[in-house]
């Protein structure tokens, strides 16, 4: 990845709203976000792009995994090497997977915004609007 690119977050999310906000806050702290609503849809997406920068970590709501999508976590996996996020319910049990966290809701944005800056900080230059690069 280039360094004046800013590393991509990957949102796998069925609900559009909570996507297109979770994609705002990232992108207003710095960060690319792209989303799409499924994980066959994530699995076509390129790891990597010379106009944004590689894919550096996935966000998947629970509401989009079943057993039936393990292929195509396992697809997503073979050309997206990053840290997994999976966001679940609170009263759900998490399935197994290769999740370098668990978030759990009910949980805000901003929580979810300070996760990603948990798990890929970026300089402290770096820390502005992508509009303001």
């Amino acid at each position: 990845m280039g360094s004046d690119l800013p590393p991509r977050v990957l949102l796998v999310m069925t609900d559009q709203w909570p996507r297109a906000l979770l994609r705002a806050a990232l992108r207003e702290s710095g960060y690319d976000a792209v989303g799409t609503r499924s994980l066959a849809g994530a699995a076509r997406l390129s790891a990597a792009d010379p106009d944004r920068g590689d894919v550096a970590l996935v966000v998947l709501a629970q509401e989009g995994w079943t057993d039936a999508s393990r292929p195509d976590l396992d697809a997503l996996r073979e050309t997206i090497e990053a840290p997994v996020v999976l966001l679940a319910p609170a009263g759900l049990r998490a399935p197994e997977g290769p999740w370098t966290k668990v978030v759990r809701r009910p949980v805000s944005i901003g929580d979810l915004v300070r996760t990603v800056e948990t798990l890929l900080p970026l300089p402290h230059e770096a820390r502005r609007p992508l509009d303001q690069r």
